[in-house]
């Protein structure tokens, strides 16, 4: 089960990565009405990826932090597509192409997976 949870969150984690290069396009910091523009919003991207690869260690080692890392990973691709449904249901114009929605769609479904997973292997330890 290790493995499978290794493989989920490097496949969650490769789809909110590409998601978040889809937010650059979008402007996404506008949309949140973040400061700084698109020098805040990639730097702010460097500690996120960073922890997001660490946690695929983490994961990879079948630690308990590893697990701690693949619960926040799944929570945060459901919150992902949950906010941009909202905001596309809100009538904004961003991430409505049927690439940004099978992304979303795609982090949803792995992101579900994973969090069954990564619950069974909490229940396990």
């Amino acid at each position: 089960m290790s493995s499978l949870l290794f493989w989920l969150y490097f496949a969650n984690a490769v789809l909110l990565i590409v998601h978040e290069i889809d937010s650059a396009y979008w402007k996404e910091w506008k949309l949140f009405k973040l400061p700084g523009g698109i020098s805040f919003f990639l730097l702010l991207h460097i500690p996120l990826i960073a922890i997001v690869l660490y946690g695929l260690v983490e994961v990879y080692t079948s630690t308990f932090t590893g697990l701690i890392f693949s619960l926040i990973l799944s929570l945060s691709g459901i919150f992902a597509f949950t906010i941009h449904t909202y905001f596309i249901k809100k009538g904004h114009p961003e991430f409505k192409t049927k690439t940004s929605i099978g992304i979303l769609t795609l982090i949803l479904l792995v992101s579900v997976v994973e969090l069954v997973a990564t619950f069974y292997m909490l229940i396990l330890s």
